[in-house]
């Protein structure tokens, strides 16, 4: 397991906000759970409205890119642009602050630490 700080998350804010900075978007959308941290710090830093759902000409943002399910709902929204703090694949259609080649579970910092064994054994039941 990879367990990740507040620190690097603020990095992680830093850098999306620079990849992003003067782009017109009507608001920023995270996925629930682990993009909303990400979302509404994007949303204080560069000024915009924290969006309750898809929309086209939105930022999207979530924390891990592990098998595209979640990030790929974002698809059909025109003028909107994906981005995830974690990649676990190279990116394609959405940008990554972060390219790792691994499998490990990555827990972040609003995460429970001792709750991640369970959390990753539910993931990856989920998807067998």
């Amino acid at each position: 397991m990879r367990q990740l700080t507040w620190e690097q998350f603020d990095e992680a804010v830093y850098r999306i906000a620079t990849m992003y900075e003067g782009r017109a978007f009507n608001g920023i959308y995270g996925f629930p759970r682990g993009g909303l941290c990400l979302a509404v710090a994007l949303s204080h830093r560069l000024g915009l409205p924290l969006l309750p759902e898809l929309e086209p000409d939105c930022l999207v943002v979530d924390d891990v890119y592990e098998t595209g399910v979640t990030l790929s709902q974002a698809l059909p929204c025109v003028g909107s642009e994906c981005v995830v703090w974690i990649s676990k694949a190279a990116p394609t259609w959405w940008r990554a602050v972060e390219v790792v080649e691994t499998s490990d579970w990555i827990v972040f910092p609003w995460e429970n630490p001792a709750q991640a064994q369970a959390d990753e054994e539910a993931y990856r039941a989920a998807r067998e």
